[in-house]
């Protein structure tokens, strides 16, 4: 069997996708395992990230971050004056500032269907992250479900929670953020 060597373009894919990984753990969770101290709105130099991650081992560059950054579809990161922070996704104690906002009538949220139980009595909680994540449309929300298996998209009613109270923040890359979804601003497909 004859077999081509894996093309540069795979290559340089599966390279992004370690640097992106790298990064979101790091700036989202775990800052202190490579040294550096995010400010309390997320952001840490770029030369100091380049500098902490080279000396534990894990090299990459500037153009490479940058790559990162500009290519990746969901726009996990920002830049700004030479830092870089993570869009949403924290596990460690930041405030990314976000002003409220009104949400549109609804929002989206992916899951798999083990989940469906629980989301049906105790709605959506953030787990280990600050806030629910929400999706503006149900393509996205489609993706982020399958990432864990078959997909569950839930439908929030957004607009409902806003009138009563409930306040809603987007990131830079378009994620609705709020504290928590009661369950009985959820709608459920059908088969679950």
């Amino acid at each position: 069997m004859n077999r081509e060597p894996p093309s540069s373009d795979a290559a340089a894919e599966r390279r992004t996708v370690k640097v992106s990984k790298y990064l979101s753990r790091h700036l989202r969770h775990q800052p202190e395992r490579i040294g550096i101290t995010l400010d309390e709105s997320g952001w840490v130099r770029i030369d100091t990230l380049i500098a902490a991650a080279t000396a534990h081992g894990f090299r990459f560059t500037r153009a490479e971050l940058e790559h990162v950054v500009t290519a990746n579809d969901k726009q996990r990161f920002a830049v700004a004056e030479g830092r870089i922070r993570a869009s949403q996704g924290h596990s460690v104690d930041v405030d990314l500032k976000l002003p409220p906002a009104t949400p549109p009538a609804y929002l989206f949220h992916g899951t798999v269907a083990r989940n469906a139980a629980a989301i049906r009595t105790e709605g959506l909680r953030p787990m280990n992250r600050h806030a629910v994540h929400l999706s503006p449309d149900r393509e996205t929300a489609t993706r982020v479900g399958a990432r864990r298996g078959r997909p569950v998209v839930l439908s929030v009613d957004a607009g409902a929670m806003h009138r009563d109270g409930h306040v809603f923040q987007v990131s830079a890359n378009g994620v609705w953020l709020t504290a928590a979804v009661p369950a009985d601003y959820i709608r459920f497909p059908n088969r679950h």
